[in-house]
């Protein structure tokens, strides 16, 4: 998985999510990467590799970027699991639900971000995960070009035509 994908990764969760190198399909690395994640208030998250003698290395690369050092520090150092609520407010995931209403949590939020134009989306993807590495002034220099092209695509005139025009904009994804 890598961030230049230009489509949208989501995830939904509603058991334990394990780093790998631990027997498991790297769960909490898979939750890390994603741009969007939604749990039950159920679900467990952990790298617990260090308590059987493998060190959850490459969980730590999508982990540290999604919720700092000390957090993902402390989920490798000890192993412990964290719950859903844990995960949000660390901003591993965006959204817990009840295990009942999780696909239609899920849903709803996939279905908001596919309502908005596709080269809207993709052209915003590719530059916050461009701007997140850069100085913040080399950042605001770049954003400030990205939005002057974003400006000139047609979506982005059908999207001022239609909030004036009070209607939903058609996209055109172009």
């Amino acid at each position: 998985m890598h961030r230049d994908d230009a489509g949208d990764t989501s995830r939904s969760s509603t058991g334990h999510c394990l780093g790998a190198g631990c027997g498991t399909r790297a769960g909490c690395q898979l939750v890390a990467a994603c741009d969007l994640a939604v749990a039950s208030s159920t679900a467990r998250f952990g790298t617990p590799g260090v308590k059987i003698g493998l060190f959850c290395s490459t969980p730590m690369v999508a982990l540290s970027r999604a919720i700092g050092r000390k957090r993902v520090l402390r989920m490798l150092l000890t192993g412990e699991m964290i719950d859903a609520v844990t995960a949000e407010t660390w901003g591993l995931i965006n959204l817990v639900a009840e295990p009942q209403t999780l696909t239609e949590v899920t849903r709803s939020l996939a279905e908001t971000v596919a309502g908005a134009s596709a080269l809207t989306l993709a052209t915003g993807k590719e530059a916050f995960y461009r701007q997140i590495e850069l100085s913040e002034d080399e950042a605001y220099r770049q954003m400030q070009e990205t939005m002057a092209v974003n400006a000139t695509t047609y979506d982005a005139q059908e999207g001022i035509t239609a909030f004036l025009a009070k209607r939903p904009p058609v996209w055109q994804h172009r």
